[in-house]
């Protein structure tokens, strides 16, 4: 049951954003004195609606997003009455043009902004110090935090009936002890104890040096085994080593929270991180098309692949499952940040596509100024529709992958 309210909760919060677009698009488009006729939540078939000026507002059968039109978005645009042409969109400066176009997803970029800024003063962000590699993280003070188990091969997963107990457990070890050596073999930092215990066998009785509330200890345990890579190849072969049972307790904080105040420069960083992997995640997305079509064949999901709005309100449902908000919060974020910065791509029917011909059009009309030639007019966006209808067939095509992806094999936070 928490599972379909989650699911419900995001796709309810993905609507909204979408809808919040739309109105960023109306009313700026208002502002500036372009006729706006309709405003809607949802397509097809409509359920409600009512008039208010010269705008109908209403709700559509089939809520996957929503739309406003605006008169005379484009000069070759049939329907625009003649007594409304002075307010034809595609007559007002391009400057104007390019804040409603960009209207939509500057909300998205503000829903995204507010809320994490919020998170900042209340739940904290991500640590910027916090160690982000294998290599930081072997550098940190061996403080350990104690296993139920060892899992004896080397597979993600829980304990189960049959896999030994911790070893650390055995010997008497506790969260929040920092080990100072093994066997004689001084330990500075995780990194080492590791290769300590790399240097003993499976089954062998191992004596440890610790440090407990700052006072020195000492214990043996008999040492479990398991299977590893190589610490210096984790993509080399595996094979048998010993295991004592712990994992790494981090000395540093892996959120901080902000005041109202710092808050600011805080979100600002991190919408900065979020600006370049989001980036990156683009020029990504042609090479993962493959591993997607290996999801829904069969294979192995791949976490880095893309997912659709449905992919992203499945993961809502875990987080709410789980009780884990902030998750729930975060993708809500990033899923904001993405369809802001997606939403400017210079391509039709973008509103970046539209955007940019804006420009050129400015451009065009400088430079022939410039050379003495007259000025040739509007772009014909007719001539545009096959590169838009290839766009749309192509981003159809992809979203069908994404969704199926989601469906049949879908990414999972948690386990279930």
């Amino acid at each position: 049951m928490a599972y379909l309210l989650g699911v419900v909760l995001f796709a309810l919060a993905i609507l909204i954003s979408v809808s919040l677009h739309e109105a960023g698009h109306m009313l700026t488009a208002k502002a500036f004195g372009m006729k706006v006729t309709k405003y809607f939540v949802g397509f097809g078939p409509t359920l409600w609606s009512f008039k208010r000026g010269e705008t109908e507002y209403g709700v559509k059968g089939i809520p996957l997003g929503g739309f406003c039109k605006i008169v005379g978005m484009t000069p070759q645009d049939d329907d625009v009455d003649p007594a409304d042409e002075p307010r034809a969109m595609w007559r007002f400066p391009v400057w104007k043009r390019t804040i409603v176009m960009s209207a939509g997803s500057i909300t998205h970029f503000a829903l995204a902004l507010v809320t994490l800024w919020i998170v900042a003063v209340s739940a904290g962000l991500p640590n910027p110090d916090f160690p982000t590699t294998d290599a930081e993280a072997r550098q940190e003070p061996a403080v350990i935090s104690l296993a139920k188990c060892v899992v004896p091969d080397n597979g993600d997963r829980g304990c189960a009936t049959g896999d030994p107990a911790s070893p650390a457990a055995q010997g008497q070890l506790r969260d929040g002890d920092r080990i100072t050596s093994l066997n004689g073999t001084p330990v500075n930092n995780y990194g080492e104890l590791l290769t300590a215990l790399r240097a003993a066998k499976p089954g062998s009785t191992a004596r440890i040096d610790y440090v407990r509330d700052g006072q020195p200890g000492t214990t043996s345990t008999v040492l479990a085994q398991t299977q590893r890579p190589p610490l210096d190849d984790p993509k080399g072969q595996v094979g048998p080593v010993s295991a004592l049972g712990v994992g790494l307790r981090f000395s540093t904080p892996t959120r901080v929270t902000y005041g109202p105040v710092g808050a600011f420069g805080a979100t600002a960083d991190f919408t900065g991180q979020m600006a370049v992997g989001t980036v990156q995640a683009m020029q990504r997305i042609p090479q993962k098309v493959p591993a997607l079509w290996t999801a829904i064949t069969g294979g192995e999901r791949d976490v880095d692949t893309p997912i659709s709005v449905v992919g992203a309100s499945r993961l809502g449902g875990e987080a709410v499952e789980n009780n884990a908000w902030l998750v729930f919060v975060m993708l809500f974020i990033s899923l904001n940040f993405f369809i802001g910065v997606f939403n400017l791509l210079p391509l039709l029917p973008l509103d970046g596509g539209h955007i940019a011909i804006s420009w050129f059009e400015r451009a065009r009309s400088w430079l022939y100024s410039r050379i003495g030639r007259a000025d040739p007019g509007r772009v014909d966006y007719l001539k545009l529709m096959p590169i838009t209808y290839a766009v749309i067939l192509i981003g159809g095509a992809f979203t069908l992958l994404t969704i199926t992806a989601d469906v049949v094999n879908p990414i999972t936070l948690f386990s279930r």
